[in-house]
């Protein structure tokens, strides 16, 4: 929903931004072909689903999703089929483009800009993207909002409502972006708290709009997803800072190589937490998961939402450790070695757990709790090498020997 949001902000704002139309008619064509084509545009490169039966699962969607169509240099074919549809397939359109040289500019411009929006936004998270591929095919991960990100959906959901034309169209959207959190509240995902700060984001939003027209509740609407990633930033800095001091505590010696975090929805205060250490030994590695609070006082971990791995009765208040996995760095490199699965596995695996012939990536669950990223490698050191895979680096060439 994110995407789709952030391409329809797009194009409304565009449309905004251009002169007045000729014609009502050229008006109501330009109007909508801006914001379809930021929707679509924003939603592009998850096509790249329709790849994942190439490999067997769950390498088909390791692999290939968040794959070519999230790099830079496989967006401009993909733009270029975009437009080649809507020149086709919808003649009122290929008339505005060809008749009306700034509408064809800007409806350019919003394929483009909805492409890099795709691939920035999801850069955003923990999952993470390679998009310089194939010149750098390295992961990059922001590790700075949660994957489903309900102050995006809040704030551009409700400017968006409120540039509505339709009237119907408008209070339909205002309920239903008003009412989720307080579903999402209610079902446990969401803090009370959270559920506050979301009402007053709405009430911005809602306040731009009556100052300053609907393009300025669309531009209130970005700056508040802007300003509330910088305020991740800061909070994941610090989050990094305690969790290094806590696992120095913890172990000693050891040198870290790695902190994923993914912070829980609408919450600066509570984040989920992987670490990837070497040492003391020189053949061993770690691999851990917690749960941190910067806040303890206000929301200790005992409070963070269970639902993304909060610890109720824990009577750690700022940081509790879940989870610890302690490994060879021979055995991990022999095994990429032997193992194709496994060595295709880890061009997507950034916490790897490896339990009784199980490969799963902790970032996403336990070894207890199957997931998207769960591999039986073992029942499979026998089956055919999966083919064809994508050149993206490894997340985790550091256990590997590679740097």
């Amino acid at each position: 929903m994110t995407h789709s949001l952030v391409g329809l902000v797009l194009g409304e704002l565009v449309e905004r931004a251009l002169p007045a139309p000729s014609t009502p008619a050229q008006g109501r064509t330009r109007r909508r072909a801006l914001l379809l084509t930021g929707l679509l545009a924003s939603n592009f490169p998850d096509l790249d689903l329709v790849l994942t039966p190439l490999l067997p699962a769950p390498l088909g969607y390791l692999i290939h999703h968040r794959g070519h169509t999230h790099t830079l240099l496989y967006a401009l074919p993909q733009v270029a089929l975009l437009l080649a549809l809507t020149w086709l397939l919808w003649p009122a359109a290929r008339r505005l483009l060809n008749e009306d040289r700034a509408a064809r500019r800007a409806v350019i411009g919003t394929a483009v800009l909805g492409m890099v929006l795709h691939l920035s936004f999801d850069a955003l998270n923990v999952y993470g993207v390679h998009p310089f591929h194939p010149v750098d095919s390295r992961w990059i991960y922001g590790d700075l909002v949660f994957i489903v990100e309900p102050v995006f959906w809040t704030a551009l959901g409700i400017g968006l409502a409120l540039a509505a034309h339709n009237r119907a169209w408008r209070w339909f959207g205002l309920a239903f972006f008003a009412a989720m959190p307080v579903v999402f509240t209610w079902l446990g995902f969401l803090q009370w708290g959270s559920l506050a700060g979301l009402a007053l984001l709405g009430l911005a939003v809602g306040a731009a709009r009556a100052r300053l027209g609907a393009r300025g509740a669309l531009a209130a609407a970005l700056l508040a997803c802007a300003g509330f990633v910088g305020v991740q930033a800061v909070a994941g800095s610090a989050a990094r800072s305690e969790i290094r001091a806590a696992l120095a505590q913890v172990a000693p010696g050891s040198r870290v190589l790695d902190i994923p975090l993914s912070s829980f929805p609408a919450n600066p205060l509570c984040w989920s937490f992987a670490t990837v250490s070497t040492g003391p030994g020189a053949d061993s590695y770690a691999v851990r998961v917690g749960v941190l609070s910067l806040a303890p006082g206000i929301t200790p971990v005992s409070a963070c939402p269970v639902r993304f791995g909060g610890e109720p009765g824990n009577p750690a208040p700022a940081l509790a450790w879940k989870y610890l996995e302690n490994g060879s760095l021979a055995a991990i490199r022999a095994l990429q070695r032997t193992n194709c699965h496994v060595d295709a596995w880890l061009r997507f695996a950034r916490v790897p757990s490896l339990v009784d012939g199980v490969a799963t990536d902790l970032r996403f669950g336990a070894p207890d709790q199957p997931n998207f990223s769960t591999l039986p490698y073992a029942a499979r050191a026998l089956a055919p090498c999966p083919a064809p895979l994508a050149g993206w680096g490894y997340p985790r060439a550091d256990l590997l020997g590679w740097k």
